[in-house]
């Protein structure tokens, strides 16, 4: 089977080459970061270095494809709209498209489910439940994103699409690495009543996720399907353990949410009037990951795509541990 990644040098996207690799199939990783297309073309794995938002150059990476898996996006919790625009909107436009044009069999999309969150906590949280009002940028492009692989669907595209929730695992850069930092300099405290559970999702169960959209039957194409371990966690007692585990101190300071997300908007205010508007070191994003409950709904990613998570987040959380390890 031939398939093109983008986002092949991403966390995501880097596991998938890895596993279609290893599988024998015939797969290129599209990406930006040279180093990591140099480590993935070490690996046998051939390399395109390409911007999704040129559209022409797209066209033809999707050439004699089979199967593309758009896992490229702009994830940060800050940044300015129009780069997430170009990169999350365009550039999946650009690939719907492109695969449209080129006869590619199957598109397997990644979306997120920060389109279902608001500031308040949501328990079981469905596909087809109602939508708030995105509450980043990330969340309101990742939207616009969809409705351009719905408007492939009703032209014909054979596409389906998925909604992990907080993957993890080796080789992550945002979830666990953002918490170690802020573990390490002792800035972060205990958020609302600390009781609050979450929904995690171990990096390889997203990209069995992803193999199983890649051959899903017919009554799957259009759909989109929420993954995740199916095993909340409460967020504060998963903190403590890996603070025993690579003998950090335990967060004790306790701040109200109210707090928090009032300081976080302060900060977030102030930083937003320095040119080129950095990320502020507190965002009222993370405030409310961290405060939170959040859970997902998997019910129908199991019974259509055969969805069965086959790594427990403790098991996940060993390996991850274990990595970093190796990487300090």
């Amino acid at each position: 089977m031939k398939a093109l990644v983008t986002g092949g040098t991403g966390f995501l996207g880097g596991a998938l080459v890895r596993r279609l690799h290893g599988m024998g199939w015939d797969v290129t990783a599209l990406g930006r970061n040279p180093l990591r297309l140099n480590e993935l073309e070490d690996e046998g794995i051939r390399p395109l270095r390409l911007d999704i938002t040129k559209k022409d150059d797209v066209f033809a990476a999707c050439e004699n494809q089979e199967v593309v898996f758009h896992c490229a996006a702009l994830p940060s919790p800050w940044g300015n709209y129009e780069k997430f625009y170009q990169a999350n909107v365009i550039g999946t436009r650009n690939v719907v498209q492109a695969c449209m044009e080129n006869g590619v069999k199957r598109l397997v999309h990644v979306s997120t489910p920060s389109i279902y969150f608001d500031y308040n906590s949501r328990m079981g949280v469905k596909e087809n439940d109602p939508l708030p009002e995105p509450i980043s940028a990330y969340a309101a492009t990742k939207l616009l994103a969809e409705e351009e692989v719905n408007k492939g669907f009703e032209k014909g595209l054979a596409v389906v699409s998925i909604r992990p929730r907080a993957l993890f695992g080796e080789g992550d850069t945002v979830i666990f690495p953002r918490l170690l930092s802020r573990l390490k300099s002792g800035r972060l405290p205990i958020l609302g009543d600390g009781e609050n559970i979450v929904d995690l999702t171990y990096i390889q169960n997203v990209v069995d996720a992803l193999l199983l959209c890649a051959e899903s039957p017919s009554n799957t194409l259009g759909k989109k399907y929420n993954i995740s371990n199916g095993e909340p966690v409460k967020i504060w007692e998963l903190v403590n353990r890996i603070c025993d585990e690579l003998n950090l101190p335990r967060p004790t300071r306790r701040i109200s949410y109210k707090t928090a997300n009032a300081a976080a908007a302060a900060i977030e205010f102030v930083y937003s009037l320095i040119p080129y508007s950095p990320e502020p070191p507190l965002t009222r994003l993370t405030i409310n990951m961290l405060a939170h409950s959040t859970t997902l709904d998997i019910s129908a990613a199991k019974e259509e795509l055969g969805y069965q998570p086959r790594v427990s987040v403790e098991e996940g959380v060993v390996r991850f541990l274990k990595w970093w390890r190796q990487q300090t």
